[in-house]
């Protein structure tokens, strides 16, 4: 009696089964719901070829016959079968299968769903994040198995917000489980789950409402603490490149007094020595690419600290004494540098390569962190100490500090203040010419480059203190912290008028700045 019966199910259930629709027939069909019925059926299929099926759709290079609803795939200048991979001969009567929005996300869903079993950790996260976005409902099966067997606590919760996200969109769910979803969304802590919850302020159920609402205020606290942090990041960075822009000018303005309004164009030579460095490798040593900042570096301290040292022997060295004079001269020399450059090399801007190691970002704790930025805050105070060495350490810099503090004192004792201020100019437009190195990274490189930087750099220099390279750290890194924090509810503009004219205050009650140090600008 049980075979009979048995036997009476498989017959009924024979013409249902034999009627299961073809994904790949959907494939091929008119309607765009067809085609997402048969983008979720090619998913839920185990099929092998159903991968590469999808990123053809998901490309444009699945096409179909219209006679038989065959589908195929165009590799290049090749045809082959989309349910084989076998090689086809070219056909005309070919046409896309399209694809709206709405098929769009149940590929990224679909795809999500296939890659959730990879061996690549890596990849399962994304497919988690595919599902996250996409939200489709015939994702959730394929989900909960994964989750049940996944091992990595970053995939799993990855995984978990996934499933999560797809049960606040599916209609129909429970309130316990919309209750239990919450939480998770809120964990991830974003613009995305952000969006999710407040989806849910027309739920039916107003003890989801209120948590969801709990979820927006914790979520909306962490954003303006990360925001917060990131501006300080910001600042950080700006900072790191007004220290590499100041720092010669401190050694100079500091022991001789001089305003070099000329120093935005030691910048200026260094990042086209920069680029001619990289020309010069990219023709004859291409290997060498990932090594050409490392090159750079030297070439554009020695081309910059040249021309300093030729600036002070021809020009300044008759006018010391006459700040007036000095700083006409200097802003001369400038304007003759620009118009060198430009003639030389041209008006337009110059590329300058990045190595592999400074491109692209990885987050640390919600915060996005460049690389370039990184390196070029490392670099900043790899210069600052190795200055501070010269300075502290070596003859040069005592007798550096020395002519500083008290000029005729060192002349008595025997120290040559002429070759101490020709070698401490060349040294501060050395590393004008340095920090173009790390600049050229960041910013274009122009004849007009070093025009940006130079008032910056004075502002730094007079609020940490003539000549002393502790007050201008600390001073370029507060006025680029404060500066970006400002920058979010005033605006650019507003922030640096605002950063000027407590400059300019603070200058009133401290006119030898936060760190003073005495030497011939403050004695005079």
């Amino acid at each position: 009696m049980i075979r009979l019966l048995t036997l009476l199910l498989l017959l009924l259930a024979g013409p249902a089964l034999a009627q299961a629709p073809d994904p790949y027939a959907q494939l091929a069909g008119d309607g765009y719901a067809e085609i997402e019925a048969g983008v979720a059926g090619l998913a839920a299929s185990g099929d092998p070829r159903a991968g590469a099926v999808l990123s053809a759709l998901s490309e444009g290079r699945l096409l179909a016959r219209s006679s038989d609803k065959a589908l195929f795939i165009r590799q290049g200048n090749t045809l082959v079968e989309a349910k084989t991979g076998a090689a086809a001969p070219d056909d005309t009567t070919l046409k896309p299968v399209r694809a709206n929005n709405k098929v769009r996300r149940s590929i990224e869903a679909a795809q999500g769903q296939l890659n959730l079993v990879s061996p690549d950790p890596a990849k399962r996260r994304e497919a988690a994040e595919a599902v996250f976005k996409a939200r489709e409902a015939a994702a959730l099966p394929a989900l909960d198995a994964a989750l049940a067997r996944e091992k990595d606590a970053g995939v799993k919760q990855a995984m978990t917000e996934a499933r999560a996200a797809v049960i606040l969109a599916k209609p129909g769910t429970s309130e316990p489980d919309r209750l239990a979803a919450v939480p998770a969304i809120q964990a991830r802590g974003d613009g995305d789950a952000m969006g999710i919850l407040r989806g849910l302020g027309a739920d039916p159920s107003e003890a989801v409402r209120a948590a969801a609402g709990r979820g927006i205020a914790a979520i909306e606290t962490r954003l303006a603490i990360l925001g917060a942090l990131q501006n300080v990041w910001y600042g950080i960075s700006l900072g790191s490149v007004l220290l590499l822009a100041a720092i010669g000018l401190a050694i100079t303005f500091g022991v001789m007094g001089i305003i070099n309004m000329a120093h935005g164009e030691m910048v200026m030579l260094g990042a086209y020595t920069t680029y001619l460095v990289q020309e010069a490798i990219r023709t004859k040593a291409p290997a060498l690419f990932p090594w050409s900042l490392a090159i750079s570096i030297p070439c554009a301290f020695l081309v910059a600290g040249l021309v300093g040292i030729l600036i002070e022997r021809f020009i300044i060295r008759f006018l010391y004494g006459r700040p007036l004079e000095t700083l006409l001269a200097t802003f001369g020399v400038s304007l003759a540098l620009q118009q060198g450059v430009r003639s030389i090399f041209g008006p337009t801007n110059r590329e300058v390569g990045a190595p592999a190691f400074m491109s692209g970002a990885f987050d640390f704790f919600g915060l996005s962190i460049t690389w370039g930025r990184l390196w070029i805050i490392v670099f900043a105070f790899a210069v600052f100490l190795g200055l501070l060495f010269v300075l502290r350490k070596t003859s040069f810099g005592l007798k550096t500090r020395a002519v500083t503090q008290n000029r005729r004192m060192a002349a008595a004792m025997g120290i040559r203040t002429p070759y101490v201020d020709a070698l401490t100019f060349g040294l501060g437009s050395g590393i004008a010419g340095i920090a173009g190195v790390a600049l050229s990274q960041i910013d274009n490189v122009s004849p007009n480059l070093g025009q940006g930087y130079i008032i910056d750099s004075f502002l730094v220099v007079v609020f940490g203190g003539v000549g002393n390279l502790w007050g201008t750290l600390v001073a370029a890194l507060t006025l680029g912290v404060v500066n970006k924090l400002a920058e979010p509810y005033i605006g650019a503009v507003l922030a640096k008028i605002g950063l000027l004219i407590f400059i300019i205050l603070f200058i009133q009650k401290r006119p030898r700045g936060l760190f003073a140090l005495k030497g011939r600008a403050v004695e005079s």
